[in-house]
């Protein structure tokens, strides 16, 4: 038996101990390509709570593209280190890659469109947008879809092909909102003394945004009275706060400066047709 193991390990020994230097050579690369991927993490995450304006989806889709470029390079290197020829695996990988992208257009279509939304800053994470027939708050973004979730708390995902292709209103990113508050008055009412109630909304309130300046505009006269509006700005974070609140007191406010709403009112006017007259048949 021995001499059968040392006849092996003479004529077999030199490729063991090559494969034995390969096997710890690519165990090697392994755990440096992992070493690289996590402290590369941390780098981006520390970039994403330090840095003002780094965004966090952005430091998590780079830390998805340098996962899998190491990944990609680290597994070249070990097959370079086991004699396989990747110049050729190279081209043939880049030839399959091409039949690979025609087949998922869609889903590099996806890629391609995420990349940008991110690059140009049209949303971010905490963002409450609209875009087609929907809106939500954003609470993830990778390189295929957006996961939105809504008002009510229904999940959405949506593909970042549809969202870049489609016009998106971002209602968080300037940070404030103007609001229109309007209130309609009976034409029986004074107009200045509906000014005078916007007036000490405006006094009162100190949440409004003082540049812009708000404003008291007469709206139009409409069919069941004069309709006058507080225009005023707000930040976002307490945008609907303070035009909930103050939607809740107008008409109090109104009743107390002696102003009415009305209701809406129809007149409707019914007119009979002329009853007909019987003919009189004459005697010949």
């Amino acid at each position: 038996m021995k001499a059968m193991i040392l006849e092996l390990w003479l004529s077999h020994g030199a490729a063991v101990l090559s494969l034995g230097k390969r096997l710890a050579v690519a165990l090697l690369i392994v755990i440096i390509g992992k070493l690289c991927i996590r402290i590369s993490g941390k780098i981006f995450d520390r970039a994403a709570a330090n840095i003002p304006g780094f965004d966090e989806t952005l430091a998590s889709i780079l830390k998805i593209i340098i996962q899998y470029g190491i990944t990609i390079i680290g597994l070249i290197i070990i097959l370079d280190v086991f004699g396989i020829n990747t110049t050729s695996l190279i081209a043939l990988l880049g030839a399959a890659g091409v039949a690979v992208g025609l087949a998922l257009k869609d889903t590099l279509s996806n890629i391609a469109s995420g990349i940008i939304l991110i690059l140009l800053r049209t949303y971010k994470k905490g963002d409450y947008i609209e875009f087609g027939s929907y809106s939500g708050t954003v609470k993830e973004m990778d390189l295929f879809v957006t996961i939105l979730e809504t008002v009510d708390g229904i999940y959405i995902s949506a593909p970042n092909s549809n969202i870049w292709g489609t016009p998106l209103k971002n209602y968080t990113r300037n940070g404030r909102r103007r609001m229109d508050i309007s209130a309609t008055i009976s034409y029986e009412d004074s107009i200045d003394a509906a000014f005078d109630v916007m007036q000490e909304i405006i006094t009162e309130e100190k949440r409004f945004i003082p540049d812009p300046a708000p404003q008291v505009v007469f709206q139009a006269y409409g069919e069941n009275g004069i309709t006058i509006t507080l225009r005023a700005w707000a930040y976002s974070n307490v945008y609907w706060n303070v035009y909930r609140e103050q939607m809740r007191s107008l008409k109090a406010k109104l009743e107390e400066a002696g102003l009415s709403m009305p209701l809406p009112q129809r007149e409707l006017h019914i007119v009979m047709p002329p009853k007909a007259i019987p003919e009189v048949k004459t005697a010949e």
